[in-house]
């Protein structure tokens, strides 16, 4: 449809409601308890072939009918739209009724799927409640698209039963023969559309057996038969399991919260892109780590001692200084441990010379780039063996102004 053409419908809708508004050359009355609306039976007449019947055997008082409606269903009846998101679940299913009297099939297609599409956790709550009616309760069975378990649907089905029929025992040891009549009479067209040979076997024993005696002695037979053997052959219909609908949830992004006084999200995302080994640099939104602080400098102290005791075996850290002055960020990844027995450990060939510290020093990325045993120095000099690139321009001890240690979380 075009676009000009969508918006002549749209001005067309708004005239008839202007003209439900304007109350201009009415001949209907329609009362809604003490209030009423002054309508026009040639609309009315045209959408509801209930109100068609009303029209041709009402008794006419100057020329007015008295007839009764509900109000939202008024707008639908001259505009054909109508908006349900705002409205209350049971306003929405009590538009069914009228809506069904009115032969408003469509509005009753779209009520529906309506409620089934957007409301189905209540219609599950309130299945026994707002399912009254049998012909309601066989409509809703029919349909492959309910999503809850046939289990479910059959407890649902019995709750109903039993809240029809109020002086039925609540111990079900207690039934008499006549009491199984009953439901069974009550239940005679909702029973064969149960999709029992999709439950389980165990839901089967549970929760049917009990009232076998409603599902005729053939029924049983074959349903107990498939319980045993699933590939035995009966009589019965095997109705397909119902349609179960798959919601594609979008990812939810988790947002990084950067507990570093040294350095930013971007860092962090450049730091976990390098972890992974991944090609491309994550989006801060992506960042798939949690950081957890260790220690900081000026928080805790830079003692080799204050280390050891925060960061000894505790698995996948980073570490991360601050050079006095130059400003400059350095620091390495131990997806290891620290330990304090002088000993290196390693993942890689040669990596001895990569990671490790010792109780009389702090943390080092190897030999030649380390924590010393002195407050805030650390130790550097390039060695081509230990480091693919240059670090710093200067081969010189460092004195830092902070440095921080976190463990890395996978989210």
């Amino acid at each position: 449809m075009s676009q000009i053409s969508t918006k002549l419908l749209v001005r067309f809708s708004n005239d008839f409601a202007q003209l439900l508004e304007s109350e201009y050359d009415y001949n209907v009355i329609v009362k809604l308890g003490q209030q009423s609306f002054k309508l026009h039976s040639l609309v009315l007449y045209q959408h509801s072939s209930f109100v068609r019947q009303e029209l041709a055997t009402a008794t006419k008082k100057n020329n007015i009918i008295e007839i009764t409606l509900m109000i939202l269903l008024l707008k639908y009846i001259y505009t054909g739209t109508i908006l349900l998101d705002n409205d209350k679940e049971s306003t929405i299913f009590d538009l069914l009724v009228p809506s069904n009297k009115l032969g408003l099939t469509e509005l009753v297609e779209y009520i529906q799927s309506f409620l089934i599409d957007n409301k189905a956790s209540w219609l599950k709550l309130k299945l026994a409640k707002v399912y009254s009616t049998k012909n309601a309760l066989i409509n809703l069975l029919k349909r492959d698209d309910l999503q809850i378990e046939e289990s479910k649907i059959w407890d649902k089905v019995i709750q109903w039963e039993k809240e029809q029929t109020p002086d039925l025992p609540s111990d079900l040891k207690q039934w008499t023969e006549n009491n199984f009549l009953d439901l069974k009479t009550t239940l005679d067209q909702c029973i064969p559309l149960i999709r029992y040979f999709q439950m389980s076997g165990k839901d089967i024993v549970a929760k049917v057996k009990p009232y076998r005696q409603i599902l005729g002695l053939n029924l049983w037979d074959d349903i107990s038969t498939k319980t045993m053997d699933p590939d035995a052959s009966i009589s019965s219909t095997i109705l397909p399991a119902r349609k179960k609908i798959h919601v594609q949830l979008p990812v939810r992004e988790i947002q990084f919260i950067n507990p570093s006084s040294i350095i930013t999200d971007e860092h962090f995302a450049e730091i976990t892109s390098w972890i992974d080994r991944h090609s491309s640099i994550y989006g801060v939104a992506k960042i798939p780590y949690k950081f957890n602080l260790l220690l900081r400098g000026c928080r805790d102290g830079f003692t080799r001692e204050i280390f050891h005791r925060s960061c000894d075996n505790i698995p996948g850290t980073v570490t991360i200084i601050k050079v006095n002055v130059t400003n400059e960020i350095l620091g390495g990844y131990n997806p290891l441990v620290w330990v304090s027995n002088d000993q290196f450990k390693c993942r890689i060939i040669h990596a001895k010379k990569v990671i490790g510290c010792a109780k009389n020093f702090g943390p080092g990325f190897g030999n030649y780039f380390f924590m010393k045993n002195y407050s805030k120095k650390w130790a550097y000099m390039h060695n081509d063996a230990h480091y693919e690139k240059r670090l710093r321009s200067d081969d010189n001890n460092l004195l830092i102004d902070e440095f921080e240690i976190f463990q890395v979380l996978k989210n």
